[in-house]
């Protein structure tokens, strides 16, 4: 690899490998440790194709989320079957890998300024500014930077734009779909909410188990089918449409309701 070889987006792979091999090995125990990850389905990911790939999934934590993918899919890749055993696979991580992140998020801090660069595309936020709602016109400059990253590789984004359950799915994300025509997987966690801190740069519990799930990619008719329709299939497919709320026991419900305003406070 050449020193100063840059991706799409002006960072130089040198560095960006350096620095997922850095947070790669710090956040390791956090998945395989303190903590024990339950990964299903990571087969998937070694037959999707080198580029325009787009993974849909469920938010619970900023940063905790985001790690534990590119570690399950780096390792997956170097041959592993649903383990994330001997940090070895972070030698030779893909560097394709994009996740799409808000702006006032990514540039809050020196920390994750340095984040940043290991693959955020980061956009602003429509719906929310600095813990306020607001109603503000999609850039178009975002929607092209997403663009940018499938035409280069795989992107990961969370289509509720936040980490609290049961939010609606963002209709800019069927947009990027019908726009790209990407395939589609639709990953689902757990566990996260319980053993990080909202930021998910604190443990806050040992001993959790966490689940991660990979799905089929999705079945999608990019010509025919509307946005209403792929907004409903993608809240099935990470387990976030409200029919489930009907199947969840009321108990589990508070409990989470509960953990979501402890999370609130601390942060």
């Amino acid at each position: 690899m050449s020193l100063f070889k840059k991706n799409p987006f002006g960072h130089i792979l040198f560095l960006k490998l350096w620095l997922i091999r850095i947070a790669g090995v710090l956040t390791h125990r956090r998945f395989k440790g303190f903590n024990e990850l339950q990964i299903h389905g990571s087969e998937i990911l070694r037959n999707l194709p080198e580029t325009n790939v787009l993974f849909v999934s469920n938010h619970q934590t900023y940063f905790a989320d985001v790690a534990a993918m590119l570690h399950v899919f780096n390792a997956s890749l170097s041959g592993r079957d649903d383990n994330i055993k001997n940090v070895g696979y972070l030698w030779r991580p893909k560097l394709n890998i994009y996740y799409v992140a808000a702006k006032e998020t990514m540039k809050a801090s020196l920390l994750t300024k340095i984040l940043a660069y290991t693959g955020s595309v980061s956009i602003e936020r429509t719906w929310r500014e600095k813990g306020k709602e607001v109603n503000k016109q999609v850039k178009m400059s975002d929607v092209s930077n997403i663009t940018k990253a499938l035409d280069d590789g795989w992107v990961i984004t969370f289509p509720q734009g936040t980490t609290k359950p049961w939010k609606p799915i963002r209709r800019g994300t069927a947009h990027i779909i019908k726009k790209n025509k990407p395939i589609v997987v639709p990953i689902v966690i757990d566990g996260f909410r319980r053993s990080f801190d909202k930021k998910g740069l604190r443990i806050k519990k040992r001993g959790i188990l966490q689940t991660f799930e990979v799905k089929p990619p999705l079945e999608i008719d990019y010509e025919n089918d509307s946005m209403e329709k792929i907004v409903e299939q993608l809240e099935y497919a990470i387990e976030q449409h409200p029919s489930f709320l009907k199947v969840i026991p009321s108990s589990v419900i508070q409990s989470e309701e509960e953990l979501n305003k402890e999370r609130q406070w601390r942060y």
